[in-house]
């Protein structure tokens, strides 16, 4: 999969793909992870700088990128992988994928 913001693309961004995998995680639709009961994304990442970051490029790149979001750790990876952690949990990881 490759991460795109072009909007004729299937494909889900990094920044979306994080916000529903907070969602599936904790069991609530994708439209209820807003403020003022969830931190705006942007408070602990640029989206637009982590979905350029993932935008397919020439050559094959490697990324991964670790950030830590209403109590997760999130690890955004280059092959479309969303890996949500609970750190309040010992074995309280999932796994997404960026393609549908």
């Amino acid at each position: 999969m490759s991460a795109s913001s072009d909007p004729s693309s299937d494909a889900v961004a990094p920044s979306q793909a994080v916000i529903e995998a907070i969602a599936a995680h904790e069991g609530v639709d994708v439209t209820d992870v807003e403020p003022p009961a969830y931190e705006p994304l942007y408070a602990v990442v640029n989206p637009e700088a982590l979905d350029r970051l993932f935008q397919p490029a020439a050559g094959s790149t490697t990324a991964r990128v670790v950030l830590e979001y209403e109590g997760y750790e999130i690890t955004v990876s280059s092959d479309g992988r969303v890996d949500v952690n609970d750190r309040s949990v010992a074995d309280g990881s999932i796994e997404f994928s960026l393609e549908d």
